[in-house]
């Protein structure tokens, strides 16, 4: 045999990455399946649940396969995932009602409208969750009364219910286990935050009764085996779950109280680690759980941009004024300034602090002077203006003084852009030398869940900075900048009003 390895699994919105850490915990190999992303209308965005299942067997095998072992070298699996997407389920035929609905989904905007003119105190108060087309209860009802709607069959039975990790530890387990862990069932808006359990108010507020909600578990457990004939002929512990950005704030090492990361992909979602306080934002930041170990619970707040990443890619795909992502650093360098040219990538609205889901995409300020340049500068400012706005809502609420913020994802490879976010935030950025510390974080909790450390605040140990970015500009510049983005947001939030 190879060796033995730690195995932690990516999953993402595009695509599921499987990374192996040998017991030295270094990466020794990694393999990625994409996972075809459906639009069938404007704001809808699916998968098909089949394609989630199959991108963390080709994944895995492919990670296997680059070091010469099988699935039996596995000492334990790690899972994270995206969070709010939903699946629903037959028990019986074990096949999806409906493709799942993924966390990006704009198509209940109008339901969570309604929901919450009645409803949004009383969810806020129990969740800690503004009532949004984002979260997962309004996902799970529109399956639901589209079945009805439909006059399937399957109205009439109770379904499985489930994000994706759910789905994903039932297919391993050959539908052997319901689970999901608190830090995912926190996202869902039928989370009681204080008390710990699926809230059953909430659960008939929505319509709901008729699913069957997977069991809460840890965060990090041996929950248990995978089924060999699901996996590769090997029965692997299955020992942690979390959501994305949770496990990637253990990843950062960010396991203090007050510590804080950002995670740079498509969006860009920041979490700061809030220790055993509920944090209840009055900027419209979210508090959630970062994780519960041995029914212990640590809270988070939570602020998301909904385009970071994806900001750059509108430039290489929608305007094509790029070849690849990499070119935006180079262009954004051509020149001196952002020649008074400022982007709100509102593509689905803006999310933290503001929350607004009919702001609209803008690019204002450009005149006769504007180059290619300057259009790459702003997509890459904006991200930074973004986050700046939701790292000074979380020092307001939590009272805490923010010194230096962690940061992974491939954006961060940008020396651009991390120079500017250091420089537009005015404190210290580290990029850790693990480029996915997602995996990292579950793989980790996986290797907790099965005993091989003895606390969470050994991932100190595993956690190291590759590069620091430190803030060069003076306060003069920072305050220009941000008072004309804020500017421009008020444009872009009111454009269709």
């Amino acid at each position: 045999m190879a060796g033995r390895y730690y195995l932690g699994l990516d999953q993402g919105t595009i695509g599921t990455t499987a990374i192996l850490f040998d017991q030295s915990w270094h990466e020794v190999s990694r393999g990625y399946c994409e996972i075809p992303v459906f639009y069938p209308q404007p704001g809808w965005v699916e998968h098909d649940p089949e394609d989630v299942w199959h991108s963390i067997l080709s994944a895995t095998e492919q990670a296997l396969r680059n070091v010469g072992a099988d699935a039996a070298s596995l000492l334990c699996i790690g899972l994270n995932h995206e969070g709010e997407s939903v699946v629903i389920w037959d028990p019986e035929t074990g096949l999806p009602v409906y493709p799942a609905i993924t966390w990006q989904d704009r198509r209940t905007v109008r339901m969570a409208e309604e929901l919450a003119y009645e409803y949004n105190d009383l969810v806020l108060k129990k969740t800690g969750l503004m009532i949004d087309s984002y979260f997962s209860a309004v996902k799970y009802k529109w399956i639901l009364d589209h079945i009805q709607k439909t006059g399937r069959s399957e109205k009439k039975k109770r379904l499985m219910a489930g994000t994706m990790d759910t789905w994903i530890i039932w297919k391993l387990t050959r539908g052997a286990l319901h689970i999901t862990d608190a830090s995912t069932a926190s996202r869902t808006m039928l989370f009681h935050l204080d008390e710990n359990r699926w809230d059953e108010e909430l659960i008939s507020l929505f319509g709901l009764e008729n699913l069957i909600f997977p069991e809460i578990q840890d965060s990090a457990a041996r929950y248990c085996f995978t089924d060999p004939e699901a996996f590769f002929g090997a029965r692997v512990p299955v020992s942690a779950i979390l959501v994305d950005q949770q496990a990637a704030l253990i990843g950062n090492g960010c396991v203090e109280q007050g510590s804080i990361k950002a995670t740079y992909g498509t969006g860009c979602f920041m979490l700061m680690n809030t220790g055993d306080s509920v944090v209840r934002s009055s900027h419209g930041l979210l508090p959630t759980i970062a994780w519960r170990l041995n029914g212990k619970t640590t809270y988070a707040l939570d602020g998301g941009v909904y385009i970071a990443g994806g900001a750059v890619k509108w430039l290489q795909k929608g305007l094509e004024i790029v070849a690849s992502p990499d070119e935006t650093e180079t262009l954004a360098g051509s020149v001196r300034s952002n020649g008074g040219v400022y982007f709100v990538p509102a593509f689905t609205g803006l999310a933290a602090p503001y929350w607004d889901s009919y702001a609209s995409g803008m690019m204002i300020g450009i005149n006769s002077s504007t180059q290619k340049g300057h259009i790459a500068r702003a997509a890459l400012e904006a991200i930074a203006y973004q986050v700046r706005d939701v790292l000074d809502a979380m020092a307001h609420d939590a009272q805490v003084p923010i010194t230096t913020m962690r940061c992974n994802g491939s954006p961060t490879a940008n020396s651009f852009l991390m120079q500017f976010q250091a420089d537009i935030l005015g404190v210290a950025l580290e990029i850790p030398q693990v480029s996915n510390a997602t995996a990292l974080g579950s793989a980790f909790m996986g290797a907790l869940g099965i005993g091989d450390f003895d606390s969470i605040d050994d991932i100190s140990r595993l956690w190291s900075v590759s590069r620091r970015y430190e803030p060069k500009m003076g306060a003069d510049e920072r305050n220009s900048l941000l008072y004309n983005w804020h500017r421009a947001v008020e444009r872009a939030k009111y454009w269709n009003e």
